[in-house]
C-alpha cells in the first residue's frame, strides 16, 4: 500500500498549501465531503477560495510557516515555489507532506471504476460534459475538474458511486499517480516543453499512460499524435473522429448562430442520436463525441448521452459568457497554448460580432518562447490583440522574453502591465456590438470581472 492510502485511513486534518488552484480545490472539496477537516493557504483571492470559505473550511490568506500547525498531513500544489515559508516549514517539519499529485492517486484509488480524460487541450470540457451526462442520467460519480460545472456548481462532487471521473494532466508525468480503469485520450501536442523537451518524450507519457489503464483506452483517431502513441496497442479501444471507420462519428454537420455545431451521431453506419452543441467551436465535435463515448462505455442510454451534452453549457473559463453590457459582450476563455487559442479565437470570429477583442496574459516563459512563432500566428486572428506582461507562475525568466517581444510580430498589438490599464484601453476603445474575450490560464480573468463592474 502507498504511504499516503495509509494516512488517509488513519488521519483526518489535512492542510492545503495553495489552496485555490484549480486542481487543489477539487481534491479538498472531495475530502470535506467524506468527514476530512479540511484547511488551507492562498496567496491570491478568487471565486475557489469563497466557494472553500463557503463550505466551512478554514482559508488563510498568505503562507506562513505556523499555518501547518494542527495538521496531519500537508498537501501542496506542484506551484508553489520551493522556498515557500510555508512549504519549507512544512518538509522541515514531522508531519508527511505529499504533493498534489500523490494525494490524487490516492483517491483515484479508492474508486473501482476511475475515468481518466487526459490530452494536451480540452480536457475541462470533456470532464465536465461527461460528469454532466453521469450526473443526469443518476449514476451518482464523484468528479474532479479543472474548472467550475454549473451543473453542480463546484469543481468536483463526491458521489456515492464507484465511479469517478477525473481530469488527468500530464504536467510533470503526474498523471502517472493515478489509477485509470478507463482512459480517454483526446489530442497528443507540444506542450510543458521545459519538461518533456520534445514531442517524442511526450507520446511515449501518454502511451506509459494507456498501458496504465486496465480496460478501455477511447482515443481521438483523427489526431495522429494519438494513433501513434496507441501503435500495437493491445488492450481495448473505442475510437471517436470524423471518419466512417470511428465506433462515432458525426454525420450531417451544420452550425447555429455561425459557430455552434448540430450533428448526427453515428456508429456503425446508424444514427444513434442528435446532439446541438452549445458551445461554439469546431473543435467541440470531437469532444462532444469523447464525451459520448465515455458515457456510452459507462453504461449511459444513447438518449441520456444526448440530453446531457445537448444541455451542456461550458464549464467555467471555458469560452464562459459573462453577459452583454451596454451592447458590448465580456467572455471569459482559459485558452493559453497556440492550439486553444487558434480554435477559440477561430471560432469567435464567425459569431458575427463587429470586432472581435482578444485580451491575452501569457503564461510561463518557457511556453512563450518555445512556442512563439506559433503565439504570434495565432494572436493574429482577432481583429483587435491586447495583452498583459507574461504571468510566469512558477518560473523565473531566464530566458529574457517579454509581452513585448510578442506585440513587436503582431500588427497592430498593444500590451500593458496592469490589469487596469488593459480594461481603460479596451473598454475606452469597444463599441456596442463587440466581444471581448479575456485568454489565459492565469489569473486574467479578474480583468474580465473588473470590465463587467465598470460597464455596469
Amino acid at each position: 500500500m502507498f504511504e499516503i492510502d495509509k494516512l488517509l485511513k488513519e488521519k483526518k486534518r489535512i492542510h492545503f498549501i495553495g489552496i485555490g488552484g484549480s486542481g487543489m480545490c477539487p481534491l479538498a472539496e472531495i475530502l470535506h465531503t467524506w468527514g476530512y477537516e479540511v484547511s488551507g493557504s492562498d496567496n491570491n483571492t478568487g471565486d475557489n477560495i469563497d466557494k472553500l470559505r463557503g463550505l466551512g473550511m478554514r482559508v488563510i490568506l498568505g503562507q506562513k510557516a505556523e499555518n501547518i500547525e494542527g495538521a496531519e498531513i500537508i498537501v501542496y500544489t506542484a506551484a508553489i515555489l520551493k522556498d515557500n515559508p510555508e512549504l519549507v516549514a512544512a518538509l522541515e517539519s514531522d508531519i508527511p507532506t505529499f504533493e498534489r499529485a500523490a494525494l490524487f492517486g490516492a483517491i483515484s484509488r479508492m474508486y473501482g471504476n476511475c475515468i481518466c480524460v487526459c490530452g494536451t487541450h480540452g480536457k475541462t470540457t470533456v470532464t465536465s460534459m461527461l460528469t454532466q451526462v453521469l450526473v443526469m442520467a443518476d449514476k451518482d460519480p464523484s468528479a474532479v475538474i479543472g474548472g467550475r460545472l454549473p451543473l453542480i456548481d463546484s469543481h468536483g462532487i463526491a458521489g456515492k458511486s464507484d465511479t469517478l471521473v477525473c481530469e488527468a494532466c500530464e504536467f510533470n508525468d503526474h498523471y502517472h499517480e493515478l489509477d485509470p480503469n478507463v482512459s480517454v485520450i483526446l489530442n497528443v501536442d507540444e506542450d510543458h516543453l521545459e519538461y518533456f523537451k520534445n514531442l517524442d518524450n511526450i507520446v511515449a507519457s501518454f502511451r506509459k499512460f494507456a498501458d496504465m489503464t486496465s480496460n478501455t483506452v477511447i482515443y481521438n483517431a483523427d489526431d495522429a499524435n494519438t494513433v501513434r502513441t496507441l501503435e500495437g496497442y493491445d488492450k481495448r479501444l473505442i475510437s471517436f473522429g470524423r471518419s466512417e471507420s470511428c465506433d462515432y462519428y458525426p454525420a450531417n454537420i451544420t452550425y447555429n448562430r455561425g459557430a455552434f455545431a448540430e450533428f448526427d451521431v453515428m456508429s456503425k453506419g446508424e444514427k444513434i442520436a442528435h446532439l446541438k452543441l452549445n458551445i461554439p467551436g469546431e473543435h467541440n465535435i470531437l469532444n462532444s463525441l469523447a464525451a459520448f463515448a465515455a458515457a456510452k462505455n459507462a453504461g449511459c442510454t444513447n438518449s441520456q448521452c444526448e440530453k446531457g451534452i445537448s444541455t451542456f453549457g461550458g464549464a467555467g473559463r471555458r469560452f464562459e459568457v459573462l453577459g452583454e453590457f451596454n451592447g458590448i459582450t465580456i467572455a471569459d476563455d482559459y485558452a493559453h497554448h497556440p492550439g486553444e487559442l487558434e480554435v477559440t479565437l477561430n471560432a469567435v470570429m464567425k459569431m458575427g460580432y463587429n470586432t472581435v477583442w482578444a485580451v491575452f496574459q501569457p503564461f510561463t516563459y518557457t511556453r512563450t518562447k518555445l512556442l512563439f512563432d506559433d503565439f504570434v500566428r495565432v494572436l493574429q486572428i482577432p481583429d483587435k490583440c491586447v495583452m498583459t506582461e507574461i504571468m510566469g507562475s512558477r518560473e523565473v525568466n531566464t530566458y529574457g522574453i517579454y509581452t513585448k517581444d510578442l506585440a513587436d510580430k503582431i500588427p497592430g498589438s498593444v500590451w500593458f502591465n496592469t490589469f487596469e490599464e488593459v480594461v481603460d484601453h479596451t473598454l475606452k476603445h469597444a463599441k456596442k456590438g463587440d466581444i471581448i474575450i479575456t485568454l489565459g490560464c492565469g489569473d486574467i480573468y479578474k480583468a474580465a470581472k473588473m470590465m463587467v463592474e465598470k460597464l455596469k
